[in-house]
């Protein structure tokens, strides 16, 4: 059975750090795009970040350029997004999401694109 759990959310304060990860069970995720979305309350689901199948190519949105870093360890059959300077806009949901897509290059961040989704984990960042 194709599987994605993701894990690492809580509650933190303003300014911290959160790792999350994204584990995959039932299928190998080496030839497989990743991408990371998120949802708040009463918001659309929307992109975070995405990185190819074999780790070289990477992508991120505007509002966590320069705080968020997307990673993989094949070997583990996991993908990981690091998260730093959390701030209360960055409250939401996280999933992660899958599709084969072997190669270098990255999917984008269009929830259709995707086709396999995790449960999500919740994010939450407030003082």
């Amino acid at each position: 059975q194709v599987q994605l759990v993701e894990s690492g959310g809580g509650l933190v304060q303003p300014g911290a750090s959160l790792r999350l990860s994204c584990a995959a069970s039932g299928f190998t995720l080496d030839a497989y795009a990743i991408g990371w979305f998120r949802q708040a309350p009463g918001k659309e689901r929307e992109g975070v970040s995405c990185i190819s199948s074999s780790g070289v190519s990477t992508w991120y949105a505007d509002s966590v350029k320069g705080r968020f870093t997307i990673s993989r360890d094949n070997a583990k059959n996991t993908v990981y997004l690091q998260m730093t300077t959390l701030t209360p806009e960055d409250t939401a949901v996280y999933y992660c999401a899958a599709r084969y897509f072997p190669g270098r290059a990255v999917l984008g961040l269009a929830p259709n694109d995707y086709n396999y989704w995790g449960q999500g984990t919740q994010v939450i960042v407030s003082s």
